[in-house]
């Protein structure tokens, strides 16, 4: 156990990131006011709010499945990260810009697809220079400083919104510069293992009878990523949550605030403990973590219950996220680990989409209740789930 603190995470992971923290502190500081920009500025309903998410988010899941199959096919991690990143960072003036409903879909679809770009490739860069005594730590301290910026982006979000006096398209502006910073730190400091200097034989991105090549346990990882994802809808749904309770304009991004200051406190240390005990039961804990958030949220009258329940959600996505990404690494053939997060990440895309479009239909038809008393049940499943299937 000693030696595998003392073990240095490489410069690539802390670079990574730091590339992390710039561009989620712009994505959260866009994301803690678009609801309520879509809402009261644009007029659109929380359905249209679900499909909107839901179409946006597993967009950049099912998009990884490329990225991350190119990245292996073609050894060039750090380029697809260059792009994923870049694309994002061009999609930003888009939001202050928009002034129509479809105008924030499509730049919301462009960005996502920027971090579906990225997101295999870097994770997968993450398990190539990760040492594997330390590999769960890795994970979480990437997932830890993405956490941070996306604490960061709603706390600057309230501080502009104070100093701006609620002018929400002069905020959204200010979200440009750490995204382009974000863009730097990749090009002047990522680097990637000499292994990956040559490339291998092109193969389609998707090539399903590569699925053989991997392991039953590795198959496990995708459902229980699946489960993890019907059971958990946008985020964008406690912001709306937190209006309906009446909080001001100005303090509503302190919703997320809450959320990513507790996960960025627990996706590290859980990270540590997924190294050295049962991830099975790591992740059991965060679906009881997400039902407990989700039946607080549904009585939610004032803000310090909000909170509260916003703060579980936030230890659910810290005892989860980082977990799974480390079990994807483990159950996996080192030539083929950018393939098996896009693969991944194409199931849980698919029910993202479903999760958000259920919540925004619940909260349309039925009430904001029904739409986390839905989650906490979806949550239950899960769990039950979780525990019938094997591990090995």
């Amino acid at each position: 156990m000693l030696k595998k603190r003392q073990i240095a995470i490489p410069k690539t992971v802390w670079t990574l990131g730091f590339v992390s923290l710039f561009m989620d502190l712009s994505s959260e500081l866009i994301h803690s006011l678009l609801p309520i920009f879509l809402v009261t500025t644009l007029g659109a309903s929380i359905l249209t709010v679900g499909v909107i998410e839901g179409i946006s988010e597993a967009t950049a899941l099912l998009v990884k499945i490329f990225s991350g199959a190119l990245s292996d096919f073609f050894a060039k991690r750090k380029l697809l990260i260059l792009l994923g990143y870049g694309m994002a960072a061009l999609t930003k003036p888009l939001f202050p810009l928009a002034n129509s409903i479809d105008m924030v879909f499509t730049a919301r679809f462009l960005d996502r697809i920027g971090k579906g770009v990225r997101g295999a490739p870097r994770d997968a860069l993450i398990a190539d220079v990760a040492p594997v005594a330390i590999r769960g730590a890795c994970f979480g301290l990437r997932q830890s400083m993405d956490t941070v910026g996306a604490f960061l982006g709603p706390l600057l979000a309230i501080a502009l919104l104070a100093l701006f006096h609620d002018d929400i398209k002069g905020v959204l502006w200010v979200a440009v510069i750490p995204a382009l910073l974000a863009v730097a730190l990749i090009a002047l400091g990522v680097e990637e293992p000499a292994a990956h200097a040559r490339a291998r034989p092109f193969r389609a991105p998707i090539k399903w009878h590569l699925a053989r090549q991997f392991s039953d346990r590795y198959w496990w990882v995708v459902l229980s990523g699946a489960i993890f994802t019907l059971a958990r809808f946008s985020e964008a749904f406690l912001v709306l949550r937190a209006q309906q309770t009446g909080l001001p304009l100005t303090w509503i991004p302190l919703v997320m605030v809450v959320m990513s200051l507790t996960y960025a406190l627990s996706a590290y240390p859980a990270g540590i403990l997924s190294d050295h005990m049962s991830k099975k039961h790591l992740l059991a804990l965060a679906l009881i973590l997400l039902m407990a958030a989700d039946l607080i949220l549904a009585q939610a009258l004032s803000w310090p219950m909000l909170l509260l329940g916003v703060a579980l959600w936030g230890l659910h996505m810290g005892f989860s996220q980082g977990i799974l990404a480390t079990l994807v690494a483990e159950t996996t053939p080192a030539e083929l680990k950018g393939t098996a997060f896009g693969l991944f990440n194409f199931v849980s895309g698919l029910f993202m989409l479903t999760a958000s479009v259920i919540a925004g239909g619940l909260w349309q038809w039925y009430g904001a209740e029904m739409t986390f008393y839905g989650g906490a049940a979806f949550a239950f499943i899960a769990l039950i789930m979780l525990g019938k299937l094997k591990t090995g």
